[in-house]
This record gives structure tokens, sequence and C-alpha cells, in this order.
């Protein structure tokens, strides 16, 4: 029988925009999993650049990755109270808070990204945050490409089965990176990623993708069991050679600290689950002054910049799962045929 993602093996790599880029995809591609490429971060020749590293380097599918947000107007009272709260840190670090430069855009599935998406044509195209208009998502559709998109509650897998998704992504509380809700934002709604699964299979007829705290076979298995076609792992890929990963964030992932976490907006405005550091301890992991995503990141990005030049990980948004027993520094194939060992007999 076909795999309803077209792979070999029943593991999903998940798209970490600023810790990868084509290199992990295509290295768990090639190990027989679905590689994926985040493509948040991406200016539209960047973007236009991995997929031809992609295109030319792979005959199996890769999975792009792309954000559906809404852009918040700007509110300039938010804005000010945020800087208010970070002054001391710029003080600190001799920055000056009023020569802040706009941080990286991440910028939500648009015309002109469907248009050079388009020009590739990739069978499989997931969302995080909902879905694009149906203008956007037909034009995706139109080459027969399998969609994906992330659900936290029953609810959003409901929601997006209605609208036509392939697959869904059942997003634990667990899960490292930004949670995909869409429909709220009460925090009190988000489970784990086991009871999510069964609910969400128990709710929908479309195949069910589990993600994430799944860092070996084990979990694997269990996800596999609770009727989910495949696990998404992110966390454990994230100290691969073939990642992005930056040196601060590689150290904390290896660190005791690990077993740390806590879902914070502080860093860019949306709840997503990091190791604790410092600006989470001192501000608190949720603070009602942080800018609507993805407006938070630009007073933050300086501090961030600033401290890593010196090896401090202190502002730095370290995502990553609750679960990073299986984050280690070795090839990512190695880490999915790890996964996929109890997978491939179940």
């Amino acid at each position: 029988m076909v795999h309803p993602l077209g792979v070999a093996l029943p593991i999903v790599q998940a798209p970490m925009a600023g810790s990868q880029g084509s290199a992990l995809a295509l290295a768990v591609t090639r190990a027989g999993g679905l590689g994926s490429l985040p493509a948040a971060l991406l200016t539209v020749p960047q973007l236009r650049a991995e997929l031809e590293a992609i295109r030319g380097a792979s005959v199996r599918p890769v999975n792009v990755n792309f954000f559906c947000h809404q852009i918040p107007p700007p509110d300039e009272e938010r804005e000010r109270r945020w800087r208010a709260t970070l002054a001391p840190y710029y003080r600190e670090l001799d920055l000056d808070p009023a020569a802040i430069p706009e941080a990286a855009a991440r910028v939500p599935f648009n015309a002109e990204t469907a248009t050079v998406l388009a020009e590739f044509e990739p069978p499989v195209v997931s969302f995080h945050f909902g879905l694009p208009d149906d203008n956007l998502l037909a034009r995706v559709r139109s080459w027969g490409a399998t969609i994906l998109s992330s659900a936290t509650t029953v609810a959003e897998a409901r929601w997006l089965e209605r609208r036509g998704v392939d697959v869904i992504i059942a997003q634990g509380v667990e899960a490292g990176g930004h949670r995909g809700m869409f429909l709220g934002d009460d925090l009190t709604t988000q489970v784990g990623t086991l009871a999510l699964v069964r609910q969400v299979v128990g709710a929908v007829r479309v195949p069910v993708v589990a993600a994430r705290g799944i860092a070996d076979a084990e979990g694997v298995r269990a996800a596999l069991a609770l009727g989910a076609v495949a696990a998404q792992v992110g966390t454990a890929f994230l100290r691969c050679p073939e990642a992005t990963t930056s040196a601060v964030h590689r150290a904390a992932l290896a660190g005791a600290g690990a077993e740390h976490t806590a879902l914070t907006n502080l860093f860019t405005g949306r709840p997503a689950r990091g190791v604790v550091n410092r600006i989470i301890r001192e501000l608190g992991a949720i603070h009602p002054a942080a800018p609507a995503f993805p407006l938070a990141a630009t007073a933050m990005a300086p501090l961030r910049a600033r401290a890593e030049r010196v090896g401090s990980a202190d502002f730095s948004p370290l995502w990553c799962g609750q679960n990073t027993s299986g984050c280690r520094a070795e090839p990512a194939g190695l880490v999915v045929r790890g996964l996929a060992r109890v997978g491939e007999t179940t």
C-alpha cells in the first residue's frame, strides 16, 4: 500500500525556520522519511534557490512549509511598552533602543510566494497557523500537491478537514517551536500529543500525523498505535550536522537546562516552546507587553545578536520540545533510521 505521504518510513521532519535549510530536508528524504523545508523566513530569491537545490538533488517528495498568519496593524503604544520593558537590557548591553533595526519578517503565504512555488510544483506543501485563502489554496491544489496543516485542537482539525486538507498534523503541547493555534489563543485548550492524536483520529476521516514529543522508535510506535500514519519529529534533528542550528542553541540542547522548557511569547509575540533562559526567567514566559506575532521579534533581535556574539543564549529563542533525549550530534540519516526502527515493523 502506498503511504499517504509517499514515503518509505513513517517519519516527517518538522520544518524548523531559522535552524535548517534544504540540506537537512534532503538528508531526511534520502533516508526514507519526509524532509521539510521551512519557508517562513525566506525571501523570494532564497525560496527559489532552495527549491532549485531540492529539485536538483531529490527524486522523492520534500515538504515545503509556510506560515499563514495575519500581519497585525502597528500598535505604537504597545511597541513603546515593549521597548520600555526591554530597556534595562539595552542599557546593560550598551545598545541604543532608538536605533533598533527591522528584524527579519515572517511573511505569510501570499500570491508572490505561490507564483514561485508553482514553478517547481512540490508534491507536498504544508501550512502552519491555519490555511491561506481559497484562491491561494486552489493554486497549490492545481498541480496535485498533497496539502498538510497543523491542528492543536479537535475543532481546528475539523475545520481543516472541511477546507479539504489531505493530511492533518496533530500538534501536541509538548512540541517545540510555535504553536499552530489559529481558532483561538487560549493555552488551556492545548493538550498532549497522545491525547490529541487519539481525539483527532476519531474526529476526522483524513490521515493524521502525530507531532511531537517523539524522540525514539518507541514514541513512533506509540503514535502509530493510536492511528497516526506517521510521526513528525523536530527536536531530534537540531544537533545534526545538516542543520543550521546556532552554536548557543546547540550548547543549550546538549546541557542539563534543556529539561526546562516553557511556552513563551517573548521572542515573536506568539506562544512557542523553547529552553528556559535568562529573559524567560526574569520577565516570565508570557508577557502582556509583547507585541503581536511577529512584531515582538524586532526589539528582541539586537539583544540576541549582541549576546550571541559573546557566546550567551540569554536572549535567544532556544526552540525545542519537552523531550530532548533523542537530540544528538549525529547525521540526520541515522536519526531517521533510529526513529523508524520500530515503525518499520508496525
